[in-house]
């Protein structure tokens, strides 16, 4: 595996976190798919900031921290992405249909009709922390 493609991700990876804070931060009152719960949009972030600091320190870090402290911060941070992955997914929960007698309607979303676009990012943010494991076990970065 090209450590260019885990680089490239990592770039993708922090937009999707930064996007989703941007598109999700700012409730628009009432009910309905676009307001999300406050947890995970915040684990989402703070968590994703941090899995992002530490990543990229292991990047970029490898040669000036020891074989042991780099080994260590690239496990800490696959972990913290593994918990920004989960948080999305529970982010992208909110686009499952409601029912029941006082389920309120979906609201539409001023950056996409549906949720094409939240789908993508955070299944895409799984597969990304997929690669981003397989690339830290093999010692591809």
């Amino acid at each position: 595996m090209s450590p260019l493609v885990v680089y490239l991700l990592t770039g993708l990876a922090a937009v999707a976190v930064v996007l989703t804070r941007l598109r999700l931060g700012r409730s628009r009152g009432g009910a309905g798919r676009v307001d999300v719960a406050r947890a995970p949009l915040g684990v989402h972030t703070v968590v994703g900031a941090l899995a992002l600091v530490a990543w990229v320190t292991f990047l970029a870090g490898a040669d000036a921290l020891g074989e042991d402290a780099t080994t260590l911060l690239g496990l800490v941070a696959l972990v913290l992405w593994w918990i920004v992955a989960l948080a999305g997914l529970l982010i992208l929960a909110r686009w499952l249909p409601a029912r029941g007698r006082h389920a309120a309607g979906g609201l539409e979303d001023s950056w996409s009709s549906g949720p094409g676009l939240s789908v993508l990012a955070h299944v895409g943010m799984v597969v990304t922390v997929g690669v981003f494991t397989y690339a830290y076990l093999v010692k591809a970065v």
